[in-house]
C-alpha cells in the first residue's frame, strides 16, 4: 500500500473545508493526510481545528511581509519543509506566486460556475451576491489547478446549483457549500491518487473519476 499524499493546506478562516476534508480523509474517501496549515490571518478558527488534530499549524501574516514577493516567498519558505504532494486552498484570501516546486499541484475551489463571477473582489458572499443580482438561473461551485491568474486555473470539475426566485445571499451560499462538500474531496482525491492530472493545461482524467 503506498503511503498517503502529504497535504499542505491554506485558510483564513473558520476552516470548514479543512473539517470536511479531515473527516473525508478519516473516512477513507481521500488517500492523503494534511501535514501543515497555514493561514494568513492570527486566531482564526482553522488554526484551532488543525491543532485539535495535531496537525503543525503557521500563520504567515500579510502585516509581517509587505508586499507580493515577499509574501510570496514567504509562503515558499513555509511549505518547502513539508515537501507536500499537493497544497489544497480553503479560503485562503492573500494572493501569492505559486511556489515552483507546486506548480501543477495546488488546487482551489471557487463559490460560482467559473469562468462566470471570478477574479478579483469576487470571494465568498461577494460572489453570491452578484450571481443573484445578475438574474442567472444557475450558479455551483468549480475545483481548479491554481496558476498565477486568479481564479483563471485549469478546471477540474464544476457542480451546478439552480437558482431559486426567493434566495438570499445565506440559501444560495449554503447550497453551493453542500456541493462544494462533495465535490472537494472527490477532486483532492482524485489527484492524489493519480486518476486526474494535469497535463499541460489540460486536465485529463481516468476512468471512474
Amino acid at each position: 500500500m503506498s503511503a498517503p499524499g502529504r497535504i499542505a493546506f491554506l485558510l483564513s478562516g473558520s476552516g470548514s473545508t479543512l473539517t470536511n476534508l479531515l473527516e473525508q480523509i478519516a473516512a477513507g474517501s481521500v488517500p492523503g493526510a494534511v501535514v501543515v496549515v497555514i493561514s494568513d490571518r492570527p486566531d482564526v478558527g482553522g488554526l484551532a481545528i488543525a491543532r485539535a488534530h495535531g496537525i503543525e499549524a503557521h500563520v504567515v501574516s500579510r502585516v509581517d511581509h509587505k508586499g507580493f514577493e515577499a509574501y510570496s516567498e514567504a509562503i515558499a519558505a513555509a511549505l518547502a519543509p513539508h515537501d507536500p504532494d499537493l497544497v489544497v486552498s480553503g479560503g485562503f484570501l492573500t494572493l501569492f506566486k505559486v511556489p515552483a516546486p507546486i506548480e501543477g499541484r495546488m488546487l482551489n475551489v471557487h463559490p460560482s460556475l467559473l469562468p462566470a463571477f471570478g477574479g478579483k473582489g469576487c470571494w465568498g458572499h461577494h460572489v453570491h451576491e452578484k450571481v443573484l443580482a445578475s438574474g442567472v438561473r444557475f450558479t455551483g461551485c468549480t475545483v481548479h489547478f491554481v496558476t498565477d491568474v486568479v481564479d483563471g486555473g485549469p478546471i477540474v470539475d464544476q457542480a451546478i446549483v439552480e437558482v431559486l426566485d426567493d434566495d438570499t445571499v445565506d440559501t444560495l451560499a449554503a447550497r453551493v457549500q453542500a456541493e462544494e462538500r462533495a465535490l472537494y474531496p472527490r477532486c483532492i482525491a482524485g489527484v492524489l491518487d493519480g486518476s486526474i492530472r494535469l497535463e499541460g493545461t489540460r486536465v485529463v482524467r481516468s476512468e471512474g473519476r
